[in-house]
């Protein structure tokens, strides 16, 4: 074949490609999301076909040059270390993550409906109904409640314990909720519903006492900037959970046992996510939250800022344009 026709028959196809790479090499992310970086061993086979039939048919050096270059970008590319876990893992909580949270937004969207709806209509009314509390809680939850939030108490929100020890406690408590959340999504998703509304009724049935008797500002100080990662991870791991049951429920043009691999995957992802959230939150917690001397603007600035870099990170994570990997 004649270098003319050659050229003509696969320039528009080098041209793309070579636009590709040029996009890969300049680290924009959408290049990565790009159908043809799967297929991208198929195409780099390809090329070192054409520069072979290039160079055995004595093309020009031209040609020759360019389809040079298109290889050793392309085995720069496909040949390239892979990045430490760390990075991998890091890459993942700052885009990859709060990407997924959005593409499942239905379902993110219903739990918090389920968790918050029920924890402030408990909040609220428990301040016209004080006595529904004893429905609620035994006598002696509610006393330990009101002894933890006691205005009289220099360790807001704990009986006793180190901060180290309360750490540990809260990281065991906060993930048990979060993966029995998650995991009873099983139960045809009727599971992940019942556990979101119950949490919502304790959290909110607390608020609401410990406002109504008076201990609100403690409880408010302490529970204010940790909530920010803890509660939105408890209705991130309930809406992986209703992934799963509504999977399970209708897969959809898939079979069921697909399906569910693959709801399974993204549940999985989801809740890993959600488990270093509740890490955060429970170190927020132990070091911080419990701090009683410090002034209401450090406590409520700090928890403000707090709900702002989650809802941000988790609106514009990974976002074209945003800061993720």
């Amino acid at each position: 074949m004649k270098q003319e026709r050659f050229v003509a028959l696969h320039r528009e196809h080098w041209s793309e490609l070579q636009r590709w790479l040029d996009l890969v090499d300049s680290k924009q992310r959408q290049a990565l999301r790009d159908p043809r970086a799967s297929g991208f061993p198929v195409e780099y086979r390809r090329l070192c076909h054409h520069l072979a039939l290039a160079r055995a048919r004595g093309y020009s050096r031209e040609v020759t040059d360019r389809l040079q270059r298109m290889v050793q970008q392309g085995h720069r590319l496909l040949y390239r270390p892979p990045a430490p876990r760390w990075h991998r893992a890091l890459t993942f909580l700052i885009a990859g993550f709060p990407r997924l949270v959005r593409s499942e937004w239905r379902c993110m969207a219903a739990a918090a409906v389920l968790f918050f709806g029920p924890a402030l209509f408990c909040l609220i009314a428990l301040q016209f109904h004080p006595e529904w509390a004893h429905s609620l809680f035994g006598s002696a939850q509610l006393a330990e409640f009101e002894k933890m939030y006691d205005p009289s108490n220099d360790k807001i929100g704990r009986s006793n314990g180190t901060d180290m020890a309360m750490f540990g406690t809260y990281v065991m408590n906060n993930v048990s909720i979060a993966f029995r959340t998650f995991a009873s999504g099983l139960v045809l998703g009727v599971g992940a519903v019942y556990v979101l509304a119950a949490n919502g009724v304790i959290i909110g049935g607390v608020a609401g006492h410990l406002t109504q008797m008076g201990y609100g500002g403690p409880f408010w100080r302490f529970v204010a900037a940790h909530a920010a990662f803890e509660l939105t991870a408890l209705v991130i791991a309930g809406g992986a959970g209703l992934r799963l049951g509504l999977t399970l429920l209708a897969p959809g043009r898939q079979r069921r046992g697909p399906a569910m691999v693959a709801a399974g995957w993204i549940g999985a992802q989801l809740a890993l996510g959600a488990f270093a959230m509740l890490l955060v939150a429970a170190a927020i917690e132990a070091f911080w939250s419990s701090i009683a001397w410090f002034p209401d603007v450090l406590k409520f600035g700090s928890a403000a800022l707090l709900w702002a870099l989650v809802l941000g990170w988790l609106w514009r994570g990974g976002a074209e344009g945003g800061h993720g990997a």
